[in-house]
């Protein structure tokens, strides 16, 4: 059969009940009929799945689609058999979720020429027999999905997509066509090269998604912003992406207690609960599916208006394609993304124990991250940059950083002095040494290299390490600076920073945002949590909180913080609780602090919003989950029965640090555990007795970090934590 445009044309409308093609895609599929290898590089919601769906329907043989995501997979052959009405066997997949009968019934389709697409999982393309299967059918061409998976540089690296190539020339030779959304150069030169199509026409459509809006906002409180974002967009589809399942979990099941239909989504679960929360979601049975960033999750929906980041991506590539599932329509899609530096540092713990060369590429990709969400320039014009394709936009009115443009500066000699730094050095050397160097911040390597006896070593010292990242960064957007992702991220001076280093114009630079640590993992860990506080209270409650609070501490004889430290009683006056379960709501409130002391505020409370006649803001009040936390029953139980901490840490593969934090979550939801065994064991009894008293009597707050710089160095942490949760269980519980 010869393909003509006629033809594309009338299949497009009978098939797909398209009247015309997009952007490239004509181009593309009349490029695979004729027999030659394509790489397709578009955005998601472009259009990539249609360039070999089309030509596989109306080509001889059967198309071998290659794709990493069993969920994609179900997902699309459920597509074409809707669009090939009664014929179910033309399209099929293969893969381990499969029982006898379905492999037989996928064989039969197959030798009798009946199937038309073969999705297969490239761990079920290296079984044997599925390659001899294959060898026996007369193939139109391979399509691989999700191509950015061959390059170790790929944000969601596969080995076996490196096999590919091998395989293919086993089962026969037909044209190949490499699909992505997501592509550096350095991507696009490994898939190339590692498929063996280097004679491939490269099809790149632009990356950018001008309908979609993007946003990084501090990591303060995302719970309560996630849900009063979702309440102010009632009725439109969205996902979250959390870093870890325990996450996910949690989140989906918060989601749910406040009113918002949401199911999780991760590789930890059932294949038929997973099947069963997709479904849900396509079918508009929920609202919200929250998911792992690491488990792809493959769902073809076009109207998906939000998608929430919980924790940062690892890379540029991951935040893209996920990013990329909103507004596949055209229409709205908000991406907004909650930043924080304690997810980096979270993201780089994941990574030791591998091998040093991925851990070098993975602290790479995880740092066009940082940069990217600490910056103040346009996001479009840092996503499109770092494609390798330019935004000519001085603003792209829909990312917050043009929106709400900060403060410029003419940054040309702040730029002169890098490049001038750059070329001096005769070794190349990665951003974040470049800006010590320049602001004067010492440590081990600047001392190897003797770049602290350099001329510009603390040239900068006036600006922060981060001010020179973000100068640096703004150089390889302005192509004055060159970035060798190949060599692990080395920073060199192009052509046009030369021309600008010797006559330099007027430059406008903005400085990166400066972010808080964010919201600890256990929110009521006390003196660890972000503090929320800073008014947009009742003011007049707020005072006669404080005023209780006084007389209370006076009556017990108790310093006033441990009744209720401050962004308690600002939340109290924010949400007007006037039941224990609204109280335990309040940040630092657990269940025995609010048995405990709660009654008196509760009853002033009331007492209040009556004689104001007060309409309390229930829509802002986020109802919490009971912590149900895998360790909180073992922990419990094992320091009942007096086990070494060393012991019970060992037991649940915790660090000593990490078991502190779940005993503080546990005493402050209010639990009391009597440590008294350990502590009079392991602590002097003189230091115990200091650091009690410190809490009783000058302690302002809970606060670790007070509490260490009040105390001094004769103390150390874990001292300081242990006495600590004795004195919180013996007085505040």
């Amino acid at each position: 059969m010869t393909v003509d445009s006629n033809l594309l044309h009338s299949k497009l409308k009978e098939f797909f009940g398209f009247d015309s093609f997009k952007a490239d895609q004509e181009r593309i599929i009349m490029h695979l009929a004729n027999g030659n290898n394509a790489f397709v590089l578009m955005p998601t919601g472009g259009g990539k799945s249609l360039c070999y769906q089309l030509p596989a329907l109306v080509m001889e043989g059967t198309a071998i689609v290659i794709s990493p995501l069993i969920a994609l997979m179900k997902n699309q052959v459920d597509a074409i058999r809707g669009f090939v009405s009664g014929n179910d066997g033309i399209a099929h997949f293969l893969n381990s979720s499969l029982n006898k009968a379905q492999l037989m019934e996928v064989r039969k389709d197959l030798m009798t020429g009946v199937t038309k697409l073969l999705y297969v999982a490239p761990e079920s393309l290296t079984k044997a027999e599925n390659i001899a299967m294959l060898k026996e059918i007369k193939i139109s061409f391979y399509a691989v999905d999700e191509a950015h998976c061959i390059s170790e540089w790929g944000h969601d690296f596969r080995p076996e997509y490196r096999r590919i190539r091998t395989i293919i020339e086993d089962i026969g030779s037909a044209p190949i066509i490499a699909l992505t959304a997501t592509a550096t150069p350095k991507v696009q030169s490994d898939i190339l090269k590692n498929l063996g199509m280097q004679d491939a026409t490269v099809f790149k459509s632009s990356f950018n998604r001008p309908n979609l809006y993007y946003e990084v906002r501090d990591k303060l409180d995302p719970k309560k912003d996630i849900i009063k974002f979702i309440r102010q967009n009632p009725g439109k589809s969205g996902i979250i992406y959390c870093l870890s399942r325990k996450k996910v979990e949690e989140l989906a099941e918060l989601l749910n207690i406040n009113g918002i239909k949401a199911a999780p989504y991760h590789a930890g679960l059932d294949a038929k609960t997973r099947a069963e929360n997709q479904d849900a979601f396509l079918m508009e049975e929920i609202d919200v599916i929250v998911a792992t960033i690491a488990f792809g999750m493959g769902i073809d929906k076009p109207d998906v208006r939000f998608v929430i980041h919980y924790d940062i991506p690892k890379s540029i590539e991951g935040y893209y394609q996920e990013t990329g599932r909103a507004g596949r329509d055209g229409q709205e899609g908000q991406c907004i993304t909650f930043y924080s530096y304690k997810d980096i540092q979270k993201l780089e713990k994941f990574m030791q124990g591998k091998p040093i060369a991925e851990q070098e590429i993975g602290k790479q990709l995880l740092m066009e991250t940082v940069a990217y969400a600490e910056s103040n320039s346009c996001r479009r014009k840092l996503l499109l940059n770092y494609f390798g394709e330019e935004y000519t936009g001085e603003n792209c009115g829909a990312c917050d950083n043009c929106l709400h443009p900060k403060k410029q500066f003419d940054g040309r000699e702040e730029m002169a002095m890098v490049i001038d730094l750059i070329e001096s050095l005769p070794e190349r050397f990665k951003m974040e040494h470049l800006s010590n160097i320049l602001a004067g911040e010492m440590n081990s390597i600047i001392k190897s290299y003797h770049h602290d006896k350099l001329e510009l070593f603390g040239a900068g010292k006036d600006h922060s390490v981060r001010f020179w990242n973000a100068v640096i960064h703004q150089g390889m957007i302005l192509r004055f600076l060159h970035k060798d992702i190949e060599s692990y991220g080395l920073i060199t001076v192009t052509d046009e920073g030369r021309r600008f280093a010797e006559s330099p114009w007027q430059l406008m630079l903005t400085e990166d945002r400066e972010f808080s640590d964010g919201e600890d993992d256990d929110d009521d860990v006390p003196g660890s949590g972000a503090v929320r506080g800073g008014g947009g209270g009742d003011e007049q409650l707020l005072a006669m909180l404080k005023d209780l609070r006084k007389d209370v501490a006076r009556r017990l004889r108790l310093q006033p913080w441990v009744i209720f430290s401050d962004p308690s009683l600002e939340d109290m006056s924010i949400m007007y609780p006037m039941t224990l379960d609204e109280l335990k709501n309040c940040q630092g409130v657990g269940e025995g602090k609010a048995r405990k002391f709660g009654k008196e505020f509760m009853e002033l409370i009331s007492k209040y919003v009556e004689d104001n006649e007060i309409e309390r803001p229930d829509d802002f009040v986020v109802k919490s989950i009971v912590n149900k936390s895998a360790n909180k029953v073992y922990i419990i139980q094992s320091v009942d029965r007096k086990l070494p901490l060393e012991d019970i840490a060992s037991a649940k593969g915790l660090e000593m640090e990490e078991l502190l934090d779940e005993i503080e979550a546990i005493v402050f939801s209010g639990t009391r555990l009597n440590l008294d065994y350990y502590i009079n064991q392991t602590l002097d009894e003189d230091v115990v007795d200091e650091i009690y008293e410190y809490f009783r009597e000058e302690a302002e707050s809970d606060s670790l970090a007070a509490a260490m710089e009040d105390l001094g160095s004769d103390y150390d942490e874990v001292e300081v934590r242990l006495v600590r949760i004795k004195f919180l269980c013996e007085v505040a519980n």
